[in-house]
């Protein structure tokens, strides 16, 4: 199978409204403008997967299983913009956490990489031709550490600053639908300019 370009998305504060640690879906709203982000990279067609740290689950905030109505909820929501949602893959880990089995280091927890490489192993995604876009740091670092091009949203999430090689975006963006926009003109053959 001939691996495809795909974009990775943060879920809370880059296609979701921050709503810390909510696993209610009738709660979780679009990010402004993440909806017109949706339908841009829908009418693309480019492959989109939800990359999330869920340290809920070792905080002993939810157990797992409240994270599938919330994946149910976020297909629903990429439906309703004219785009799919190929995967949702989040990290229940936390090293602080109190609930046995989950309380560890990982290798998946942002801003390490491991969410993407399995992403990418099991939908035969190319992460050289990838981007991740995220509205922290740790989400540019983990998009980096991949091989991806990543994209910042500045949007007054991002409070620590904490700099480094990895840490060095390819783009800032005030939104999803702006970041969209950069994403799709570098996609763009030369010659050809992205979506208007």
């Amino acid at each position: 199978m001939a691996l495809r370009p795909a974009v990775f998305l943060d879920k809370d504060g880059t296609v979701l409204r921050d709503d810390p640690y909510n696993v209610d879906p009738e709660r979780m709203a679009y990010a402004p403008q993440a909806f017109a982000g949706l339908a841009r990279f829908g009418a693309a067609g480019l492959p989109l997967v939800v990359i999330s740290n869920q340290s809920g689950v070792a905080k002993g905030m939810f157990p797992a299983l409240a994270l599938e109505p919330v994946h149910l909820k976020l297909a629903s929501m990429f439906r309703a913009a004219g785009a799919h949602l190929e995967g949702f893959y989040w990290c229940p880990h936390h090293p602080d956490g109190v609930v046995e089995g989950y309380a560890v280091e990982c290798d998946c927890r942002k801003p390490r990489p491991g969410l993407l490489l399995r992403a990418a192993s099991e939908l035969a995604l190319d992460l050289e031709a990838s981007w991740l876009i995220g509205d922290i740091l740790d989400d540019v670092e983990a998009g980096n550490r991949a091989g991806c091009r990543s994209i910042l949203l500045d949007v007054g999430h991002e409070t620590e600053w904490l700099e480094g090689p990895g840490r060095v975006p390819y783009g800032r963006a005030p939104d999803l639908d702006a970041a969209a926009r950069i994403v799709l003109a570098a996609q763009a053959p030369s010659g050809e300019r992205g979506g208007a």
